[in-house]
């Protein structure tokens, strides 16, 4: 099990300057990855990096959102929206819908994956066999059982091996309307059976 909050990690500036990744999660190798977690702040209008190879699940956290240009059309994320959802390699144009956003990234090369939005004390369960975890956008408790952590605003908790049952996220504070309280995440690398 992982516990990390994305606030304690050092950015990193992006290759073409127009933001900075905090990553918190390159698994199994931060050189070799085949799944990765990060958020990014994008202080200006560019080109995402292109990851060929690779199924992105991007998010707006925070910020009035962005648009993004695929090969001529350009669609709006922002916050509360659901994961969009495309291929690394086509390194979308971004353009700032207002100011500058935080954003929350899943990367997936090989195997499968994905992320869903999690409601104040709604079930989910993680698929058989799957690596899964917990991104908070805002702090709470994560449940499962009789087991209980807890997760500060921006945190991660990530299992290699995910336990059965049914695991919740119970908010601190009233959730919102604009915006899920975190994310479900899971990834079955390539080779595994769900």
């Amino acid at each position: 099990m992982r516990q990390l909050c994305a606030l304690d990690i050092a950015p990193v500036p992006w290759r073409n300057g127009g933001g900075l990744t905090r990553e918190l999660l390159a698994w199994p190798s931060p050189q070799d990855w085949r799944c990765r977690l990060s958020v990014a702040d994008i202080a200006s209008d560019g080109p995402f990096s292109a990851f060929p190879g690779v199924v992105r699940h991007f998010v707006v956290l925070e910020g009035d959102g962005v648009a993004l240009g695929f090969a001529g059309r350009e669609v709006e994320q922002r916050p509360g929206d659901a994961p969009r959802v495309f291929d690394g390699a086509s390194a979308p144009g971004c353009r700032l819908l207002g100011g500058p956003v935080r954003d929350f990234n899943l990367m997936i090369r090989g195997g499968s994956g994905g992320m869903a939005a999690a409601l104040p004390g709604a079930a989910w369960q993680a698929p058989v066999g799957a690596q899964a975890g917990l991104f908070a956008r805002v702090p709470g408790r994560w449940r499962n059982g009789t087991e209980a952590l807890t997760l500060p605003a921006l945190g991660l908790l990530w299992f290699d091996a995910a336990p059965p049952g049914d695991w919740r996220f119970e908010p601190d504070a009233p959730a919102t309307p604009e915006a899920p309280v975190g994310w479900w995440l899971h990834h079955i690398p390539e080779g595994m059976t769900p």
